[in-house]
């Protein structure tokens, strides 16, 4: 079995940013991620992007590429397309394509990231629905846009994607905010730590001017958001400041809030609490990265939501306690490197209370009605997840039993915080006292030939009971 100092999963800012500074001091570093190239959902595909592409992304796209020049160093081998499906006791388990493999690390770096947050509002499975993020996606790996779209929910990743599909060509045709402008009043509370990140302001009022001069419309404080169709999506229904309205449209794009991905955390036995302010669940890590289980760390969105800065800085930070840890700098030298910047990461994350202040989920589909489909992949709804609370069903994993929600492909990872919710509502309790669906490998689906082929058929097998 090959043997590395430091494994890490995800080549996203927090994952390219810990593999350089570990391997810099010496360290043998495997990169794991999922796409074809190092990027992570931030920087996705951006070494391979035009010129065109690098303008309607935006700059802070374009400064991806000092971060995956730094993976060109000898002692980080980056192995892409591959799924990781297994972590136990330091053993990382994977699959590029159909082939199976498995490498024994020194230590574990999660830099997993985040996951848009599900929102199951009436009418969000039907073809024609996807989320913001999706949409983004497409653009960054294609150059395709979507053409005359309605996106609706809250936060300023709305912003981003509209002004992204106006520079390509394809204005959106109107943002439903869910968002109320008492949030934002509420938010200015905050103002002193919102000033401390003023970049970020800046960055968000001139997108939405951006917006403003193209004739964007914007409708704020959407209520009762209903998506209408037959075969497809035909409209977006909604109440706003008193008036009932109806846009047109056969693409609608979800968004309202990133989460933290916990699936591989989870697995390893890292504990999580329930954060009020993300209403997700974060692991525990302290402020090198270093989760209670040891040799596993965490870096990036996976640990809290924090950014594309924050995750990257934080990358830097894990990589270097790493490396102390295996005596690749001393601590003193880990210190005079990470110390600056865990100040300057704490100056960056100030701008947070505000915008979940500002931008919080919208609650109709943190608790959807009943009607709503809350787990997509075995299509059980939010009154069948309510049922089975009231029926004495205490907890997401006896949930399985009750519905089969989170048994699907994906795991849980969409309909996870949505059932912890519901089912905490109904009950009268706390998420914490509720938790989340126990994952076990495999964290990612995997094939039986997959399997087969890590078995050594020289090998002696262990027979388990006798034969006559």
């Amino acid at each position: 079995m090959k043997r590395v100092d430091l494994a890490v999963i995800g080549a996203g800012p927090a994952g390219m940013a810990a593999a350089t500074e570990a391997a810099g001091a010496g360290l043998r570093v495997l990169l794991l991620d999922e796409q074809r190239s190092a990027g992570g959902q931030v920087f996705r595909n951006v070494d391979a992007a035009s010129e065109v592409r690098d303008k309607v992304l935006g700059q802070d796209f374009v400064v991806g590429r000092k971060l995956t020049m730094g993976l060109a160093h000898r002692d980080i081998t980056h192995v892409t397309g591959a799924s990781v499906w297994s972590i136990e006791d330091r053993v990382v388990r994977f699959v590029t394509g159909d082939e199976a493999q498995e490498v024994c690390a020194e230590h574990v770096l999660l830099a997993t990231g985040a996951l848009e947050r599900a929102m199951p509002v009436p009418g969000w499975t039907l073809p024609g629905v996807m989320t913001a993020g999706a949409a983004q996606i497409m653009l960054k790996e294609a150059g395709i846009a979507t053409r005359d779209a309605v996106l609706v929910g809250s936060g300023p990743l709305l912003y981003l994607v509209a002004v992204q599909l106006l520079r390509a060509g394809y204005p959106p045709r109107a943002l439903v905010e869910t968002q109320t402008r008492g949030d934002m009043r509420g938010a200015l509370i905050h103002w002193r730590a919102a000033l401390r990140g003023w970049r970020y302001l800046q960055r968000g009022a001139a997108m939405l001017n951006e917006l403003r001069n193209a004739g964007i419309a914007r409708f704020v404080g959407a209520r009762e958001v209903t998506l209408l169709g037959r075969r497809r999506v035909e409209a977006v229904h909604f109440r706003c400041g008193g008036t009932v309205h109806e846009l047109a449209s056969d693409t609608v794009l979800l968004h309202h809030g990133v989460v933290p991905n916990v699936q591989a955390a989870r697995a390893v036995g890292v504990p999580h609490r329930w954060n009020n302010r993300q209403h997700a669940f974060v692991p525990e890590v302290d402020r090198w990265g270093r989760t209670p289980v040891e040799g596993i760390w965490i870096a990036g969105d996976g640990a809290g939501i924090g950014g594309a800065q924050v995750a990257e800085q934080s990358g830097r930070i894990a990589g270097w306690a790493i490396a102390q840890a295996l005596g690749g700098i001393t601590l003193e030298e880990r210190n005079a490197r990470a110390l600056p910047l865990i100040s300057k990461r704490a100056i960056e994350l100030s701008i947070r209370s505000f915008l979940e202040r500002a931008y919080p989920p919208y609650e109709a589909a943190l608790v959807p009605e009943d009607e709503a489909t809350v787990c997509r992949c075995e299509e059980v709804s939010a009154q069948e997840i309510r049922a089975a609370a009231t029926s004495g069903c205490t907890g997401p994993d006896q949930l399985k039993a009750f519905t089969r929600a989170g048994m699907g492909r994906c795991q849980g990872r969409f309909c996870g915080l949505t059932v912890t919710r519901l089912m905490a509502e109904e009950r009268g309790v706390d998420p914490d006292e509720v938790g989340y669906f126990r994952i076990r490998p495999p964290i990612k689906p995997v094939s039986l030939g997959a399997l087969a082929a890590l078995h050594d058929p020289n090998d002696p097998l262990e027979q388990v009971g006798g034969h006559d």
